[in-house]
């Protein structure tokens, strides 16, 4: 026997049936390294056990990236955080981004979409994904002095998962994980009883969920007199509406941070940031725009970090009101669209072209031989004239202003045109688009027809879940189908790759023949910074800093 299979043969005799069959997987070839480190890394297997098998069959590591030197100020431009601070509460980048420097998560995920343990030292489900097991880290103070320990773990998510509370995280853990299912087994072992089994729910409780990060049991509100956390910055200053300042954590439980301090500055819209980037009044910016990201993209003295992001925008068609009962009005509205103009012009060649599913390519359980929708006005006249609309219809389209959405909005009127739909826009604030996002309070969630901006997730989750599903919270086209939601939940539970692809691949070929929502298109998330930083992480998550350097 070669010296590599016994290597693994060794390494594999601990493990469980679900952790050997992603070592068959990349045996077989049929995963590569990266979804083999990915998907290894959800099951709670460490990175550097997955490193060490994927090297013992030739597939080298990564080569590691130098450090930067410690000192200095890192200097950030961000906008305006939405209200007042509450990690159980916010939904805004202004906020987050702040909060990422103070408090932490139990894992983070990495560019690679792997996934790094934090204030979890590891994890793993039970046989069927029902109960997922995390062993938490020892000799970790929050900043105010108290001691980490399962306690804060259970009080943060039953914080989160509490029904009557205002938790934005409830778009995640409704019918996922309930108040009272976050359990302690010692000061060091949380278990967390899942509503439903779930192939990865760390995801869930990573930075990917960005109300997650973990807080003092005895947290009341008010955070922002403290930004209480465990994280590798204190608070220095805040004040609302201009700016806040951070100072490195000397008592730091992990590797401490580079810069000695970090300021932020609080900017209303994203021109003044570009502005004050090219001044070099700050050193980075949060994500951008892309219809503004030709202003930095040929300024020598910028770089533009350009993540692949699993971000897109939606376009719904209420599924409950004509003319889109008829499944072939909301066809031949896809098919009118030229997703080579939306990908090419509108994103300037930055992001991946959609196929009407929210499963993106960079997702590894997307079926890529699915075929893609192409634009064909004469197919889509056809459905037209079948739905008995030859003549075409009138439609108000509403959307809000952010990005590129009102843009796409326009050329999606002009691409409707062309089959005989009349679409006139209504292009609100966010405020009025969102109202208060329940059913009946809410132009995105009432609208006949309209476009919303979805952030990155590591995982499609949120994604087929909430916007999709039949009592989903988020279902602006009332879509109702008892075939999708069985597909959606096979999806969810899965643990092994194989019944991901299957149930992703179906779930894209019923999403193509209904079409309650257009997904045209996954644009790059672009964060620019100056010359002079290195060290930020490329993740589509926000902005980690710890480990930045300025020159």
């Amino acid at each position: 026997m070669p010296k590599h299979f016994r290597t693994i043969d060794a390494a594999r005799r601990n493990l469980s049936a679900i952790e050997n069959s992603a070592i068959d997987e990349l045996l077989a070839g049929r995963i590569d390294r990266r979804e083999f480190l990915r998907h290894g890394s959800v099951l709670g297997l460490s990175l550097p056990f997955l490193g060490g098998i994927a090297s013992a069959i030739g597939l080298g590591a990564h080569e590691a990236r130098a450090e930067g030197k410690p000192g200095g100020t890192v200097r950030a431009g961000i906008a305006v955080p939405g209200g007042a601070i509450d990690p159980v509460t916010f939904y805004d980048s202004g906020s987050y981004q702040l909060v990422f420097q103070t408090a932490e998560f139990l894992c983070v995920t990495l560019p690679d979409l792997t996934l790094k343990p934090v204030l979890a030292e590891s994890w793993s489900p039970n046989a069927d994904g029902s109960v997922w097991t995390f062993k938490l880290r020892k000799d970790v103070k929050f900043h105010n002095g108290e001691d980490f320990r399962a306690d804060d773990v259970v009080a943060t998510f039953d914080r989160l998962a509490d029904p009557n509370g205002a938790s934005n995280a409830l778009s995640v853990f409704k019918g996922l994980l309930s108040k009272g299912g976050t359990r302690k087994v010692d000061d060091h072992t949380v278990e967390f009883h899942l509503d439903a089994p779930n192939g990865s729910f760390p995801y869930s409780v990573s930075i990917d969920n960005y109300n997650a990060v973990i807080l003092p049991a005895s947290y009341k509100g008010d955070y922002e007199k403290t930004f209480e956390g465990t994280g590798p910055f204190r608070l220095d200053s805040y004040t609302p509406k201009v700016g806040a300042s951070f100072v490195r954590n000397p008592d730091y439980w992990g590797e401490k941070a580079l810069p000695d301090r970090l300021e932020f500055k609080f900017y209303a819209d994203v021109q003044p940031r570009i502005l004050a980037l090219q001044a070099g009044e700050v050193d980075v910016l949060d994500a951008i725009p892309l219809d503004v990201s030709q202003v930095v993209l040929g300024n020598p003295d910028i770089t533009v970090l350009r993540v692949a992001s699993t971000a897109h925008r939606q376009l719904h068609m209420r599924c409950d009101m004509a003319p889109f009962t008829d499944k072939r009005v909301r066809q031949a509205l896809a098919l009118s669209i030229d997703r080579s103009k939306l990908v090419d012009g509108l994103c300037r060649g930055m992001a991946a072209t959609g196929n009407d599913s929210p499963l993106a390519p960079a997702f590894p359980a997307t079926d890529k031989s699915v075929a893609q929708r192409m634009q064909d006005i004469a197919k889509a006249k056809q459905l037209m004239e079948a739905a008995g609309l030859a003549s075409g219809f009138d439609m108000t389209l509403t959307t809000l202003r952010y990005s590129d959405i009102p843009g796409y909005a326009q050329l999606f009127q002009n691409f409707a045109k062309e089959i005989g739909a009349r679409i006139s826009l209504n292009i609100e604030d966010q405020d009025k688009y969102y109202g208060k996002a329940v059913f009946g309070q809410s132009d995105w969630l009432d609208s006949p027809l309209g476009i919303t901006d979805y952030a990155h997730r590591s995982v499609p989750n949120v994604f087929l879940k909430s916007p999709l599903v039949s009592d989903g919270p988020w279902n602006a086209a009332h879509f109702k189908n008892a075939t999708y939601d069985g597909l959606a939940t096979g999806y969810l539970k899965a643990l092994d790759l194989d019944a991901q692809r299957k149930a992703a691949s179906d779930i894209q070929k019923l999403l193509l023949d209904e079409t309650p929502v257009i997904f045209s298109y996954f644009p790059d998330l672009l964060v620019p910074v100056r010359k002079n930083v290195s060290g930020l992480p490329p993740i589509a998550a926000g902005l980690l800093l710890d480990r930045v350097s300025v020159g």
